[in-house]
């Protein structure tokens, strides 16, 4: 299998031997036993249960979600919503989404570092695996600054299989312990009491008996080792502990047998169930970190917890400005009605281009930096030239989140076209979906008199570029919507439409050339303001509802709904009644026409093409599948409380054929589809079954749609894993070519979204052995920020056939962190004299907070509180920057956390309680620090990390935990002793 072949060149070590199946927790999927899965879906959904159940309680509402092991994703999101009537804004979609980002991540590492020591902490590489999760989370944290959540997701799921790697391979829960090993996410306590390499750690074991196999000194002097793991040596240091298992050929030397808790047949497979408990509380409490350094709103964006963004590409030539102005209308009114509701977009993208310029791209939370940056867009110059459309959509569809409606605005064909395999790439990778908003198209022209046409300043849109436009908008499940300036303004409704959370597809249908056709589909009871789009050239259609209501297309307000009928766009809003059953639709035009049923659900699906790996387990396909032959797509259906998935299916894009899937369940809501055969052309992921409703006796059938088209391909590309790379260092990634087809040449192409420097090789030959190898050089300027992240897309097209490939690659631009000290926050005095009528007194904290050598605070904020919180500045008598933190809250709040975090991320909380019915005055004395730098005036403390100006009160952000490193590094000598 050629997918193998590839893995083994890449892994270096043959494709008969896969040791993921022995080397961590299983990854996904394995029968009675945690998988890695398992637990970092546990530690997300709890530790974000616990944000939402904090945020509540700070807001005075409350929260009657139970955090135990056994939540969902829908019900954490529904308790998180805002109120009862905004469960809808946020997406459980998006939610599972991010999860199964970081989850899927977290599996990888079984594939992409099988033989790596640190990655699993085998081989006693507890310094190696220690420095992978601290930078990894230096790197997570960086992301999520820069809004740079995908990277976030992708990082944090391979730190997360180290540290849980830790608990299963080596010897913490053997020695009694009962919490997390913390040293390993604080990188400035010490690694103490590590078994050295001289130090014997295990006997033999017994037969097949490994229970008592690890030397009773070890356990107890409490000297921490991990198990040795090779799948070529049998050599190992004297009287090591083995992990253990089939492939593990240093278990078959003395000391025999091992020591990992990977699964419950394991070595220590009776210690299984103890060492994924203490994996999850491990994730949990590293989540907490970075929960901490960004914030709780950044935390659940991270999480995928946000309702969707608006993201706008506009052409700035002279041409433009009226669709500029309509741009500017539409996104304010937007803004502007939904500021402060559950439905208030999370993010706002903005991407201008022209000719030659393309960008910035401006991504940011604030409304009114984008209404201000929107504002200050002018048209000028142009003329009938074509512009960079295309680059400036590659840089808002690597900037917004996944599945992401982008809408692109032009008049003017694109300079760019040769991007159009890239961009289609990225629209996949995504699944985010283009709508473009075309003024002035050659068609419209046609049909017009002279003095009407003037209206559009001479330029105007050929129709072979047209069907790019077309082509692109299709694929990704969106529109080309044609109209005159004049009419701009009506078809904009479709970007209110789509700007609308928790928005589903029912069916997506392209016909080009046009056929007249009859469709169905379903409408369930979860369905909410339903809407047709039919676009096309002039297109004409009848709807029949499932009691046989029927209203046509030239009927603008009928029984079953009203029409929107401009330019080539019809859009049907469907009246709110008797929309339950099976609709049809007949439907016919000159040339082309595309379909699209959408509605509001908190019922959808996700979908990720999967392949096997040695042991049964499986591991996500980074590119196309392979045409032709059988394949395996990892489904999970979300939102709904009680379903029955009956049918998943391939459905050509553009025809009426259709695959048939064989489906396994693997939990309530995920699913294995195994499908015979990928199709030769595009084609969509189709869902059906039945929704079971408890005001209902019988359950409804429902059905989904993908709206993305995907595509198989006969040639494989495989890279490198992601990674980062350094501001101005050239980073080497080798990547390799695997096809059936010897001796074929491909065309390699290979681009930043950002335009970083690249070099590759334009063609490679596949040779007879049908495989070829390649290198892309990628240099970040040196001036590129912290945290920044980059999408790499190499691709490979067959010069003969046309048949392409491709892989995409995200990096994050870092700069070498070397501050992994935590920022000291010391208590200096607390006055409280509170009676027991508290609201009638308040009481005081006062703290120096301070980062040593350190790259310096930049936020502070409280947890726990509903006090005022001021900072000043001082230095102090050996010249150290000193932050002077004043607290005042009522005597009725009484604990307070100060949270104060170094700009890469470093954590320092402190925690204060007042706790008793009257608390005289404490003052503990500090070193004195000298007479201010800056005048004392108050200090505004913002929810942003990276910031640190003058005065707020009550914070927004509740999350930070008790400075407790001091407490922590006391109980772990303790411990060692």
């Amino acid at each position: 299998m050629a997918s193998l072949v590839v893995v083994a060149v890449f892994l270096l070590w043959g494709a008969l031997f896969q040791p993921p199946q022995v080397a961590a927790f299983k990854p996904l999927f394995h029968d009675g036993s945690m998988t890695h899965r398992e637990i970092t879906q546990m530690a997300i959904l709890r530790k974000t249960a616990e944000v939402c159940r904090d945020i509540a309680t700070a807001q005075g509402r409350d929260f009657t979600l139970a955090i135990n092991n056994y939540l969902t994703a829908s019900a954490v999101q529904k308790a998180c919503a805002t109120s009862p009537d905004s469960s809808s804004a946020l997406s459980s979609l998006e939610f599972y989404s991010a999860i199964t980002e970081i989850y899927l991540s977290n599996a990888a590492i079984d594939v992409k570092f099988a033989l790596s020591a640190a990655h699993h902490i085998d081989n006693e590489a507890f310094v190696e695996g220690r420095e992978l999760i601290t930078r990894g989370m230096a790197v997570v944290k960086a992301s999520v600054q820069q809004e740079s959540y995908i990277f976030a997701r992708i990082t944090l799921g391979a730190l997360c299989h180290t540290l849980q790697d830790f608990y299963s391979h080596s010897n913490w829960v053997e020695l009694g312990s009962t919490a997390p090993f913390s040293t390993l996410i604080k990188p400035d306590l010490p690694l103490n009491n590590l078994a050295d390499r001289s130090t014997p750690t295990c006997k033999n074991c017994i037969g097949e008996d490994c229970s008592d196999n690890i030397l009773a000194e070890i356990l107890l002097h409490k000297k921490l080792t991990s198990g040795y793991f090779d799948i070529f040596s049998s050599e190992k240091p004297a009287g090591k502990c083995s992990h253990g298992g089939f492939l593990d050929r240093t278990s078959y030397g003395d000391p025999t047998g091992g020591i990992n808790k990977d699964d419950i047949s394991s070595s220590h497979g009776f210690l299984h169930q103890r060492a994924a408990d203490m994996a999850i509380n491990a994730t949990m409490e590293l989540l907490e970190d970075i929960r901490l350094a960004t914030g709780n709103q950044d935390f659940l964006w991270l999480m995928g917890l946000r309702t969707p963004v608006l993201a706008f590409v506009i052409d700035t030539t002279g041409s433009m400005s009226d669709d500029i102005e309509e741009a500017k209308r539409v996104s304010f009114s937007i803004i502007d009605s939904r500021r402060g509701t559950p439905e208030e977009p999370s993010g706002y993208i903005l991407v201008p281009f022209n000719d030659p310029d393309f960008g910035p791209l401006t991504r940011t939370k604030d409304a009114d930096v984008f209404k201000a940056r929107i504002n200050s867009l002018t048209a000028s110059e142009g003329g009938d030239e074509p512009e960079m459309c295309l680059s400036g959509l590659l840089l808002a569809l690597a900037g917004a989140p996944p599945s992401s409606d982008i809408f692109v605005f032009t008049d003017a064909s694109a300079k760019d076209s040769e991007l159009r395999s890239i961009v289609q790439a990225m629209i996949q990778i995504t699944k985010s979906t283009v709508t473009f908003m075309l003024t002035n198209p050659v068609s419209f022209r046609r049909r017009r008199d002279v003095s009407q046409s003037q209206q559009f300043n001479s330029r105007s849109i050929p129709q072979s570029d047209m069907q790019l436009y077309r082509d692109l908008a299709y694929i990704s499940g969106g529109q080309a919507i044609e109209v005159t300036r004049a009419s701009l303004s009506q078809a904009t409704a479709v970007i209110t439409d789509a700007s609308t959370s928790a928005l589903v597809t029912v069916l997506y249908v392209v016909r080009s050339p046009a056929i007249a056709e009859s469709f169905s589909f379903v409408l369930d009871p979860s369905l909410s303001n339903v809407t047709v789009y039919v676009t096309g050239d002039s297109p004409v259609f009848t709807l029949y509802s499932p009691t046989g209501v029927s209203q046509s297309s030239s009927v603008a307000d009928g029984p079953l709904g009203s029409i929107l009928t401009v330019g080539n766009l019809r859009r049907v809003k469907l009246n709110s009644d008797t929309q339950t059953g099976e609709w049809k639709i007949s439907i016919n035009s000159t040339r082309f026409y595309s379909l699209k049923v959408t509605g509001q659900s908190s019922v959808n699906f996700l979908f990720n093409f999967v392949e096997q790996i040695e042991g049964g387990d499986l591991t996500l396909k980074a590119n196309r599948p392979f045409i032709g032959r059988n394949a395996t797509l990892l489904v999970s259906v979300t939102g709904g409380d009680s379903f029955t998935v009956t049918d998943v299916l391939l459905v050509e894009a553009s025809g009426s054929g259709v695959v048939n899937g064989t489906i396994k369940a693997v939990g309530a809501t995920d699913f294995l589809v195994n499908v015979d055969r990928i199709p030769e052309g595009a084609f969509l992921v189709q869902l059906k079954g039945l929704l079971n409703d408890s005001t209902r006796s019988l359950p409804s059938r429902f059905q989904r749609q993908s709206s993305t088209q995907q595509q198989g391909s006969r040639v494989t590309i495989t890279a490198q894993p992601n990674s980062t790379i350094e501001p101005g260092i050239p980073f080497d990634l080798n990547f390799t070519l695997v096809s059936n087809n010897t001796e074929s040449n491909y065309t390699i192409r290979a681009r930043t979204d950002r335009g970083f420097s690249v070099s590759f090789p334009s063609s490679l030959n596949m040779g007879t052995e049908g495989s070829a190898q390649g290198t892309v050089t990628l240099t970040a300027p040196s001036d590129t920020e912290s945290g920044t992240d980059v999408t790499l897309t190499i691709e490979a097209e067959d010069q003969g056939s046309g048949d392409s490939n491709y892989v995409a690659l995200r990096f994050s631009v870092m700069t070498k962190v070397i501050d992994f000290s935590s920022p000291v926050c010391q208590v200096v005095s607390i006055k409280a004299d509170c009676p027991v009528e508290c609201s009638t007194a308040s009481w005081e904290l006062s703290a120096n907070l301070t980062d040593g050598n350190g790259t310096g605070i930049s936020s502070v904020s409280f947890n726990r509180g509903n006090g005022s919180l001021s900072l000043s500045i001082v230095i102090s008598e050996d010249g150290t920057n000193v932050t002077v933190a004043s607290y005042n809250a009522s005597c009725c709040s009484q604990e307070v956390e100060l949270v104060v975090v170094d700009r890469v991320g470093n954590v320092g909380t402190c925690f204060t309680s007042i706790k008793s019915p009257s608390v005289d005055t404490t003052t503990v004395k500090p070193s004195t620090p000298s007479t201010p730098s800056t005048p004392s005036t108050p200090s505004t403390i913002t929810n942003k990390p990276s910031t640190i100006t003058t005065v707020i009160t009550t914070p927004n952000r509740g999350c930070f935990v008790s400075f407790s490193m001091s407490v922590l590094l006391c109980n772990l000598i303790v411990f060692f002793m």
